[in-house]
């Protein structure tokens, strides 16, 4: 596998974090109390995917690090650190969690466009569902919500969520299929990739 150089892999990580913290002006409110939708939990899905575990997770710490160091990267213009005590904390930290364990799954495609549709939509749901089951303990812990409050409190998300993930899940197959080194392979021809 070709090893990216350290500068492309820290260009394509400030990019990204660039991209979410750009997305924080984009929010709508919902019936959960104090926690928005979003695009930000999508592009941090899409960097999972297109980037991979390990430099997804360096988005994910990168845009955590900014926001407790004060910088408004949050919906609403919030940081990091002003919200750490309320009900979004748990989504925070799955911000984190969700683009490394994703993007692992993702770079496990096998290297036909079949393979790597599903793994990447695989990839995808996982990624989501990290950020719920964050988003659960966090709810529970700082909304004074029971267990299965909180996992309830997730349904206002699903529609939405489910329609960023499907566009996430396509941009990334179309980036993957377009610069397959990416993931450190070569470009599949159709004969190799018949024989897959």
């Amino acid at each position: 596998m070709k090893k990216n150089s350290v500068a492309t892999d820290i260009a394509y990580v400030a990019v990204f974090t660039a991209l979410i913290i750009v997305f924080a002006f984009v929010s709508i409110p919902s019936p959960v109390s104090g926690v928005p939708i979003v695009i930000q939990n999508a592009v941090i899905t899409l960097a999972g995917l297109v980037l991979g575990g390990r430099r997804g997770f360096f988005v994910g710490l990168l845009f955590i690090v900014l926001g407790l160091v004060g910088l408004p990267v949050l919906a609403g213009g919030r940081s990091v650190i002003s919200a750490l005590p309320g009900p979004t904390v748990g989504y925070i930290v799955g911000y984190l969690i969700s683009p490394a364990i994703g993007g692992a799954v993702a770079y496990r495609a096998p290297r036909n466009k079949t393979g790597l549709a599903i793994m990447i939509t695989v990839a995808g749901f996982v990624s989501l569902l990290i950020q719920y089951a964050c988003g659960t303990v966090g709810l529970a812990l700082r909304a004074g919500m029971g267990w299965g409050e909180a996992a309830l409190a997730q349904i206002p998300f699903l529609g939405p969520d489910a329609l960023k993930l499907v566009i996430m899940i396509i941009i990334a197959i179309g980036v993957h299929s377009a610069f397959p080194d990416l993931m450190g392979r070569k470009p599949v021809t159709k004969k190799a990739e018949s024989a897959a």
